[in-house]
C-alpha cells in the first residue's frame, strides 16, 4: 500500500538520478538532450516543488563532491546510479537497489538518499545501509581491492549527513555472523519477533499479534498512579510509551479504514463527526459585508510574513539564509525527556542549576 510520502520520495529519487546523470554527461550531446527532456517531465510531477528542487540539488552537490574526492584518490574511479544488488549469498532471494555507488582503489562508498523529513537517521550500525554496502561489495570487488567501505545516509531536508566507515573484513564478518543466521531463521519460519520503533514501516503494523502483545505489557501495572510506581518502573514504561501511542493510532486507523470498507467492528459504529461552519463563497461574502457597511480592515486579515519553513519551501534554504542572515535565530528548545543513548547533550534541571550555590552567596 503506497502513501503520499512514498510517492514524494519516488519523485525526489527520480529527480536526483536525472540531475546526477546530467552532470556526468557531455554537454551538447544527444544523451544530455534526452536527460533535459526527462528533467522537464519530472518537473511536471504533482509532488515536484521548489523545496524538492533545492533539497535534491543540495544532495546532488554532496554526491558530486564525494565523487570528485574519489577521482582524486583514484583516476579510474567510477560512480554508478540506481544499481541493483544481489544479497543471495547471505540472504537467499534478497535484492536491493543502491542510490549511488562510488568505487575507487581501496574505497567503496554507498550513498543512500532519504528525502523524508522525519527523524534524523544515523548510518552507524544501520542494517539497511550495511546491506547496501554488502551488496555493492559483492558486485564490484572483482574490480578493485577494497580495504574499507563508507556508508553514507543523506537527508537534505533534515540537514543530516551520517557516515559509517568500516574495514571490509568487519562488514563481511557482520554478514556471516549476523545476516546469514537471521536469514536462515526467517526462511525456516523460525526466530523471534522483535517489535520496536521499526514497526512503523511494516505493512501489518496495525494487526500484528507480536506487536500487540508487546504493547499490552504495560497493563501489568494495573494503571497504578505514577506517583506509586518506582523510578525504575517508570523508566521501563517510558521506553515503550511512544511505541504504545503509535500502536494505538495504527490500530484506530486500521479499524476506521475497515469500517469505511464495510467491515463490522463489534461494539463500534461509524457516525457523522463534528464539523465547523464555513463560508461557501468568500467573494460573495466579502461583497455582502461591505454592502452592510463593514469596514475592510474589520473583515479581512492583514498580510503577514510567511514563517521560515514556508519561505524556505518557496525559495530554498540557502537563498533565505543569505537574505535574512542574523535575523534568523534558534531559541533553546523546550526540555524533552529522552533515553540516555540520545546524542544530544544533557541539560541541567532547575534544581541542578542551583546545586552549587551556597546560602552565603545569596546573602
Amino acid at each position: 500500500k503506497g502513501s503520499t510520502y512514498a510517492d514524494e520520495g519516488t519523485t525526489a529519487h527520480k529527480l536526483a538520478e536525472i540531475k546526477l546523470r546530467r552532470n556526468l554527461t557531455v554537454c551538447n550531446s544527444d544523451k544530455r538532450e534526452t536527460l533535459d527532456k526527462e528533467l522537464e517531465q519530472v518537473k511536471q510531477d504533482q509532488y515536484y516543488n521548489t523545496e524538492m528542487e533545492h533539497a535534491v540539488s543540495e544532495y546532488v552537490e554532496q554526491v558530486t563532491e564525494r565523487f570528485m574526492e574519489a577521482k582524486a584518490r583514484s583516476g579510474d574511479a567510477q560512480i554508478l546510479l540506481e544499481e541493483r544488488i544481489d544479497l543471495s549469498e547471505w540472504a537467499p532471494e534478497s535484492f536491493g537497489t543502491c542510490d549511488v555507488v562510488i568505487i575507487s582503489e581501496g574505497v567503496l562508498e554507498v550513498i543512500d538518499l532519504k528525502y523524508g523529513q522525519g527523524v534524523p537517521v544515523s548510518a552507524e550500525g544501520n542494517p539497511q545501509i550495511r546491506l547496501y554496502g554488502l551488496g555493492a561489495w559483492n558486485e564490484y570487488n572483482y574490480l578493485y581491492d577494497f580495504s574499507e567501505v563508507r556508508l553514507t545516509i543523506m537527508q537534505p531536508r533534515r540537514d543530516n549527513i551520517s557516515t559509517e566507515v568500516l574495514p571490509i573484513n568487519d562488514l563481511l564478518d557482520w554478514a556471516e555472523n549476523v545476516v546469514k543466521p537471521a536469514a536462515q531463521l526467517a526462511l525456516a519460519g523460525e526466530g523471534d519477533f522483535n517489535p520496536g520503533d521499526h514497526c512503523k514501516w511494516c505493512l501489518v503494523k496495525a494487526n500484528c499479534k507480536a506487536r500487540a502483545d508487546k504493547n499490552m505489557e504495560p497493563l501489568s501495572y494495573q494503571f497504578k498512579d505514577p506517583a506509586l510506581l518506582t523510578i525504575e518502573e517508570i523508566s521501563a514504561i517510558l521506553f515503550i510509551a511512544d511505541q504504545l501511542q503509535s500502536w494505538a493510532k495504527d490500530v484506530q486507523k486500521f479499524a476506521y479504514d475497515q469500517a469505511l470498507a464495510g467491515v463490522v467492528i463489534p461494539q463500534w459504529k461509524l457516525v457523522e463527526g463534528r464539523s465547523n461552519r464555513v463560508i461557501r463563497d468568500e467573494k460573495a461574502a466579502k461583497e455582502a459585508l461591505l454592502a452592510a457597511e463593514f469596514s475592510l480592515d474589520r473583515i479581512v486579515k492583514p498580510q503577514e510574513l510567511l514563517g521560515i519553513s514556508e519561505l524556505e519551501k518557496k525559495h530554498g534554504k540557502k537563498t533565505i539564509a543569505l537574505a535574512l542572515k542574523d535575523l534568523i535565530i534558534k531559541p533553546p528548545g523546550k526540555p524533552t525527556l529522552v533515553p540516555e543513548t540520545d546524542r544530544r547533550p544533557q541539560i541541567n534541571s532547575v534544581e541542578n542549576d542551583f546545586a552549587d550555590i551556597e546560602m552565603e552567596d545569596l546573602l
